[in-house]
């Protein structure tokens, strides 16, 4: 008979032999797909088995190209309309063979490498997926990046992506997981996100990780820094020794603008501070000048506060907050008001901390190697291979 191509698949992915990178020990996550579900459903390509979570021997065994709907009774789980007693464990779904190297699961038809977890939370169920730091990359770095960049930008933030994943492991502890999926952590799709150049980006860097005195940094990244990245005290309060404002080899980049009315204007700063200013008459904001400081501006020229002078009144509302309230891409602008509008004009996209990825990709067109890219926007810090 005729083997399925779905038996062909996990046949091949059985008897293929696992790279350098593969074979060496790496951490696997926990990443949150969904949670708050009353039924999740999912698609087995290959054999697989069901287990109580910390438990060796199967309590379900799955043909190939099986469905698998799972629901719950209190603490209980229901497969398939089978009753299986958790006690208050998860269910972990995965390859029948520890030989499969390949094996995946799909759900809302994405594919996910790695094993599927299902726990009880909350009386709902939520659905995690147990997978590689190499893999669960190659979900991340398509997303973080065009993969038709520059290979040397794509390493840099192949390096700078996997340094923040494992940095903020169990930054979810207390929902079940380690990481979620939008841009909180870091945005994954799974397999279908999956590019070569990224895969190859992540290859021959595999396992690298940037630290600070012997432990892992906290690899913040950004779109576009308008021109220079900032100081970590100057954005969240804390002095980070490896976060330190940098210029970009061009400055005054991706240039916004955003238009209010002058009421509009005064009513949303009127409710972040509780205080009516009435009618806007005066915007108090030194000018903008790329690495110039001041007592409203940070060292690379970002907005500390601004002063806002209404016929009742006066309120000095901070950048942070600011970009925020009007929607604002950055904290790197000039305001402006003038026949009742408040003209907001700035640059860059992001807090502007650590690495800026237009700025890498300039780099790296102007010849920059991927260590050098990220030694300039991590301040002393050692790339060292982990895994």
């Amino acid at each position: 008979m005729k083997k399925s191509f779905l038996a062909l698949y996990c046949l091949f992915s059985s008897l293929t032999i696992p790279s350098i990178a593969e074979a060496a020990w790496q951490p696997q996550l926990a990443i949150g797909l969904w949670s708050g579900q009353e039924t999740i459903t999912l698609k087995l390509p290959c054999k697989s088995k069901i287990f109580f979570e910390g438990e060796e021997k199967s309590i379900m065994e799955l043909a190939a190209g099986s469905q698998l709907s799972i629901t719950h009774n209190g603490s209980h789980f229901l497969a398939n309309g089978k009753n299986l007693k958790a006690e208050g464990k998860g269910l972990v779904i995965k390859a029948e063979s520890a030989k499969v190297r390949d094996y995946y699961f799909t759900a809302r038809q994405n594919d996910y490498r790695g094993s599927a977890k299902i726990i009880i939370k909350h009386g709902k169920l939520s659905l995690i997926n147990l997978v590689d730091t190499e893999d669960y990359l190659k979900g991340v770095l398509p997303e973080e990046m065009p993969t038709d960049w520059p290979v040397e930008a794509l390493k840099a933030q192949a390096v700078a992506a996997r340094t923040y994943a494992l940095q903020h492991r169990k930054r979810h502890e207390g929902d079940g997981f380690d990481l979620c999926t939008n841009t909180h952590c870091q945005q994954y799709l799974g397999k279908r996100s999956e590019k070569p150049a990224a895969s190859k980006a992540l290859e021959t860097t595999a396992g690298e990780v940037l630290t600070y005195q012997g432990k892992l940094i906290d690899a913040f990244f950004h779109t576009d820094s308008g021109g220079m990245t900032e100081n970590s005290e100057d954005v969240w309060g804390a002095k980070m020794p490896y976060l330190r404002a940098v210029k970009e080899k061009e400055l005054y980049t991706k240039p916004w603008k955003t238009v209010l009315t002058a009421e509009r204007a005064a009513s949303l700063v009127g409710k972040k501070s509780h205080k009516d200013i009435g009618d806007l008459k005066k915007v108090e904001l030194s000018s903008l000048k790329i690495g110039s400081s001041g007592k409203d501006r940070s060292h690379s020229g970002r907005v500390k506060q601004a002063v806002f002078v209404g016929s009742r009144g006066k309120v000095t509302i901070s950048g942070n907050d600011l970009r925020s309230l009007f929607s604002l891409r950055s904290t790197l602008f000039d305001m402006h008001l003038s026949h009742k509008q408040l003209t907001v004009e700035g640059y860059g996209w992001g807090h502007g901390l650590g690495l800026s990825q237009w700025g890498a990709k300039k780099w790296a067109e102007n010849g920059k190697k991927y260590n050098e890219i990220l030694g300039h926007y991590y301040q002393h810090t050692e790339l060292k291979k982990l895994y």
